[in-house]
This record gives structure tokens, C-alpha cells and sequence, in this order.
């Protein structure tokens, strides 16, 4: 039986090996968050265009939000190597372990943000391109510096994070009328108890790479706790609004109002105990019920 050559050995060898950076390529979008940035979107997009949902239109939206969500993950990334080496959630990064240089990440990211403003620009309107690029700045140019300055970073990242739905919103009806502000309110208030139990689970891990987040500057946990719950307070009546703002029938009033209760009390037991255990219930229900008040809403669109 005749031996495999030099040459084919040399392309077997390289084919994992560009396998492998695709992979890290794709990792520094941070696909399994950025999901719930699209997902946001394409929820905002639907409460503007309803029955007159543009399968073209949606298509861009979602592509172009995409583009510059994986973006600004990436700049993010590239920004934050250096103490994401200090941390063990995120010391196996492409960046920080090594097998991607900051310069090729660098334009790799600038060409996704760039790719995913003209998409949006030119398939959707300028005004979506606007609000992402609004997103991208404040992500990058705000939130990632003040992260190692500030506790208060975290409120700073709620905006951009907030503003997805809003892309999807003006994308569907050209305008930034008081309804898709009210689903980036929303989207602002749940992030809060939802970063928070986070900050808490590995508050030691932030504190290892010099991240001064609250549960890190006062490791008591009462002002962690006290900020939870006082913005999943404030979520439930915000999460019901929709229904007076004649966007949702009276069935998703109900129902956002008993997934905010449940939060809230999640939120409640994790402000009491403050432990380990319940800092993940409370990441695990954020986590459901975003998704569920997303759905509840696109299925009691108000005609």
C-alpha cells in the first residue's frame, strides 16, 4: 500500500490547525452570549413590524446585529487579554492563552463592527445603524475602561447591553418612539440582578484580576444584595408596561407579572442568604426568564 507523500501530510496537518483557529476566531465573538443579544433584536424587530414582519428586513437585522455584537465582543476581548490571563473563567481565551495575536484580532473585529453597520445601513435604515454603532461605542469606549475603575461599571454596561431591542425596533419601524424604549428598559432593569449574581459567584476571580466589581469592594454582599433586589423591584412593574402602552394584551400582564414575582423572589432569598447556591438560582432564573417575557410578549402582540 503506497505511503501518504509529503504534501499530503503537510495539508492533513494543516487542516486542524486552521480548524482550530476558526474556532478561536469564532470564540472571540462569544456566540453563546451574543445568542441573547440577536434573540432581543429579533424580538424588538417583531413588536415594531408585527403582521408586516419583512423577511429581508429581519434577515439584515438580525445579521447585521449579529456582525457588530461579535465585534465588540471581540474588541472587548482584545482590550481585556491582559487580566483575562489573571482569571480562570477566562485565562484558555484565544488572546490570553496565546494561539491569537491582539493585531489579527484586532482587525478581525473592526472588519465584523464595520460589516455589521453596512449591513444595517444599507439592508435595513440608517437609523439601526445608528443605535448599533450608539452600542458599540458605549460597549467599548465606556464600559470595558471603567470596568477596572469603577463599581459602578456595571450600571455603565447595562446601556449598551439594553440596546439590542431597540435596534430590532427602529430597524422595523424607523422611528425611536417611547415602545421600543420601553423594551430597552426592560432588557436595562434584568440585567442588573443577572450581573450581580454573576459578580458574586466569582468574585474572587474578579478580585484576582483587579476588577473592582461591588461584591469585590464590599464582600459583606449587602450592597450586591440590596442593588438586586431593588432592580428586580423595579422590573416588575416596568415588565407590564407594554400592556399599557397598547402593545400586549391583557394575557402578557399577567404573565409578566408572575415571572417578575418569581424573580423577584429568587432575588429576595439571594439578598438574605447571599450564598454560593443562591447566587446560581438566581443567574439560572434570570437566565429562563428573559426568554419567556420575550415570548409572552411576541405571542400577546396587541394587532
Amino acid at each position: 500500500m503506497p505511503r501518504p507523500t509529503a504534501a499530503v501530510k503537510s495539508s492533513a496537518a494543516a487542516f486542524p490547525t486552521a480548524r482550530l483557529r476558526s474556532s478561536d476566531f469564532l470564540a472571540l465573538t462569544k456566540p453563546r452570549l451574543n445568542f441573547l443579544v440577536i434573540a432581543t433584536a429579533m424580538a424588538g424587530y417583531y413588536m415594531g413590524a408585527g403582521r408586516g414582519t419583512g423577511l429581508a428586513a429581519l434577515f439584515h437585522t438580525v445579521m447585521g446585529t449579529a456582525l457588530v455584537a461579535g465585534g465588540a465582543a471581540a474588541l472587548n476581548q482584545v482590550y481585556e487579554r491582559d487580566v483575562d490571563a489573571l482569571m480562570k473563567r477566562t485565562r484558555l481565551r484565544p488572546l490570553p492563552a496565546g494561539r491569537l495575536q491582539p493585531g489579527e484580532a484586532s482587525w478581525f473585529a473592526l472588519g465584523l463592527s464595520l460589516a455589521g453597520l453596512v449591513q444595517l445601513a444599507f439592508g435595513v435604515n440608517v437609523l439601526s445603524a445608528i443605535v448599533a454603532l450608539v452600542t458599540l461605542v458605549t460597549y467599548i469606549a465606556c464600559y470595558t475602561p471603567l470596568k477596572l475603575r469603577t463599581s459602578f461599571s456595571t450600571v455603565i454596561g447595562a446601556v449598551p447591553g439594553a440596546l439590542p431591542p431597540l435596534i430590532g425596533w427602529a430597524a422595523a419601524t424607523g422611528t425611536l418612539s417611547r415602545e421600543g424604549w420601553l423594551l430597552v428598559a426592560i432588557v436595562f432593569l434584568w440585567q442588573m440582578p443577572h450581573f450581580l449574581a454573576i459578580a458574586w459567584l466569582y468574585r474572587e476571580d474578579y478580585a484576582r484580576a483587579g476588577f473592582p466589581l461591588l461584591p469585590v469592594v464590599e464582600p459583606d454582599g449587602r450592597s450586591t444584595a440590596r442593588q438586586a433586589l431593588a432592580y428586580a423591584a423595579a422590573l416588575l412593574p416596568v415588565s407590564v408596561a407594554p400592556t399599557m402602552a397598547g402593545m400586549t394584551s391583557g394575557t402578557y400582564f399577567a404573565g409578566a407579572a408572575i415571572l417578575g414575582a418569581g424573580l423577584l423572589g429568587v432575588t429576595a432569598r439571594f439578598a438574605v442568604r447571599r450564598t454560593g447556591r443562591d447566587a446560581r438560582w438566581l443567574f439560572l432564573a434570570s437566565i429562563v426568564y428573559l426568554p419567556l417575557l420575550w415570548g409572552l410578549m411576541i405571542a400577546t402582540r396587541a394587532a
